[in-house]
């Protein structure tokens, strides 16, 4: 067995997937642990990272812990939350893109295959109890009549309330789960507030789950939260808080940020801003509707910020705060996607293309429409760019040039291996085992980490095989060593996703853009950009390509790439290359989207 032993006490030791844990702590019990997700956000939206939005319990967390300045998610909802919870690059775990189409090839399937074991499954044999509230999106079946050998429970949670699919309306959420029952904000037997807002059930249901955990056992909580991920929806009174926050513009809004994240030490002091990737603020003709996305968007945020609040609050009532860690990060950059734009022209439409083909959903009937063309009292669903965001009869996303803000300073968005769309905070919090209180760790990480350091944490064993199927050796390694200071040796990191691709080893990172040929999801064939190589050191925002100038560094970067896409199932892909002129934006336009 591969195993990683932690003997907690005054002193920790052991072996983390090869390498020496050590680390001094005040607890010998094992610690409960709080893993948070927060979905398609950018790096500087916090407040303890650069931002304007009101974070003020993240931002608490963060005082009284760390703050890693370099650390990396995947890029996109389904392969990000993967390696997240396996420790493996998402090829490795069949999850190489999106759940909602199942290839021949053994890194893209769609769901999670039998070769992984989630950090749930490693911590529940380690006697630990296992809950989860939010987003799950690791399976392809999403029906009540299907298999559900790849749902929450079945990978090793035994309390689960969220979301099986991606997304969806926050007053009435698609596929909404308890356990392994798919319900409705009506039917739900447990939980009944007034008003109906996901975010907040995500977080009651996640402070009840840790009232009712009266067992001597360890906890572990997976809270995987849907803001900000589109449609920016919030109740009026949150989106209100932030009115004319933003009136100043995407423009000079990226410019405080910057200002900010080098005074707290997020960013080279040397960073500079990437090129602003849209028009200005001043040619802007739709100001109040943009502004009114980003409130709604900051108040999405903001709601997720007070529910970790309330469950802080529920830690300290339990006596239970002291020797739990928190772990807070993003599952990828700010989202640039057109959803809800309304056409090539922005036109104020239904979301339903047939509206007479509408029906009404009943309220016991079961929600599967992630972009539902009518609420349940039969208001018709609207999209467009002149649409004001925030109530239930409304469907759109907060657009590219907030995104860009989202971003500060970085290159792209989600979807890209450019730092815009894979840079992420990680916030960690704990305060029998982390003696240092608001430091900042410049150490470089990835998702694939946080299951070996959670793992060794815990005292558990990762297992090489499950029933009759071979385990893959994770490709993370334990940060625990970082908590007091030490630096890991130096590694390379990897990814891929829909032809994005990208390494950084040291100081120096290559990056080859992928264009995928077609409307989305649709795409037979893809074209890769030439390879570029930055120095993060000194041009953190990936303005200054030095392929030219290190041949000899790209050469070897690639080889090593290559290496790696060969071992890890990125290849072979389910699209073929094709040779074509690079296009001078290779972002999906908002039309390209179906249904939209």
């Amino acid at each position: 067995m591969r195993k990683i032993a932690v003997k907690l006490g005054w002193l920790f030791t052991g072996l983390a997937m090869g390498s020496p844990l050590l680390l001094q702590a005040q607890q010998p019990q094992r610690p409960n642990i709080i893993l948070i997700l927060s979905d398609d956000m950018g790096y500087s939206d916090l407040g303890c990272y650069g931002g304007e939005i009101k974070t003020p319990n993240l931002d608490a967390l963060a005082k009284g812990g760390l703050r890693y300045t370099h650390f990396y998610n995947v890029g996109h909802c389904c392969p990000s939350r993967a390696a997240l919870l396996t420790g493996l690059y998402p090829q490795q775990t069949g999850l190489g893109w999106m759940v909602d189409t199942k290839f021949e090839q053994p890194g893209y399937t769609d769901e999670l295959n039998n070769h992984c074991v989630t950090v749930a499954e490693v911590l529940q044999k380690a006697g630990y109890a296992t809950y989860m509230a939010g987003k799950w999106h690791l399976a392809h079946n999403m029906r009540d009549d299907g298999p559900k050998y790849n749902w929450p429970l079945q990978r090793g949670l035994e309390k689960f309330y969220g979301i099986i699919t991606g997304a969806g309306n926050f007053y009435d959420p698609a596929t909404l789960c308890r356990n392994n029952t798919l319900i409705t904000p009506y039917t739900d037997s447990l939980y009944h507030p007034k008003d109906f807002y996901f975010t907040d059930a995500i977080s009651d249901n996640a402070v009840a789950f840790v009232k009712e955990h009266q067992s001597p056992k360890p906890f572990f909580l997976y809270l995987a939260y849907t803001a900000a991920h589109w449609p920016m929806q919030a109740p009026e009174a949150a989106i209100a808080k932030y009115k004319g926050h933003y009136a100043a513009g995407w423009d000079k809004l990226r410019a405080e940020r910057l200002k900010r994240e080098k005074q707290l030490g997020m960013i080279n002091a040397n960073a500079v801003l990437s090129p602003l990737d849209t028009h200005s603020w001043e040619e802007e003709p739709d100001k109040a509707a943009m502004e009114r996305r980003m409130e709604t968007y900051a108040a999405m945020v903001t709601i997720m910020d007070e529910g970790i609040g309330r469950l802080v609050a529920e830690l300290k009532k339990e006596g239970k705060f002291e020797n739990t860690i928190i772990l807070f990060l993003q599952d990828n950059g700010g989202n640039a996607e057109g959803v809800g734009f309304g056409g090539p022209n922005g036109e104020t439409r239904p979301v339903a293309k047939d509206t007479a083909a509408v029906k009404r959903l009943a309220k016991t009937d079961v929600q599967y429409s992630v972009i539902s063309p009518m609420t349940r009292d039969g208001q018709m669903v609207r999209m467009g760019k002149q649409v004001m965001a925030g109530p239930a009869d409304t469907y759109l996303a907060y657009l590219k040039p907030w995104a860009n803000l989202s971003n500060t300073p970085f290159l792209k968005y989600k979807n890209f291996t450019y730092e815009g769309g894979i840079a992420t905070p990680l916030i960690i919090h704990w305060p029998a085992g982390i003696k240092a209180k608001g430091a900042t760790r410049q150490q470089v990480g990835h998702e694939v980490d946080i299951l070996p350091t959670l793992v060794a944490l815990a005292g558990a064993t990762y297992p090489q095989q499950v029933q009759q199927n071979s385990i893959t050796p994770v490709s993370g390694v334990s940060l625990v060593p970082t908590f007091a200071g030490r630096q890991l040796p130096e590694r390379a990191i990897y990814w891929e996703h829909q032809a994005n691709r990208a390494m950084r080893l040291g100081k120096w990172k290559i990056v080859s853009g992928g264009i995928m040929n077609g409307p989305y999801g649709k795409w037979k064939t893809y074209t890769s950009l030439p390879w570029q190589l930055f120095d993060l050191e000194k041009d953190p925002a990936e303005l200054q390509d030095l392929s030219g100038a290190y041949p000899d560094v790209v050469k070897k970067m690639v080889a090593m790439w290559e290496k790696w896409a060969q071992e890890t199932n990125v290849y072979p892909m389910p699209w073929k290359e094709e040779k074509r002129p690079a296009a001078a934006n290779y972002i999906s336009t908002p039309w390209e989207y179906p249904n939209f």
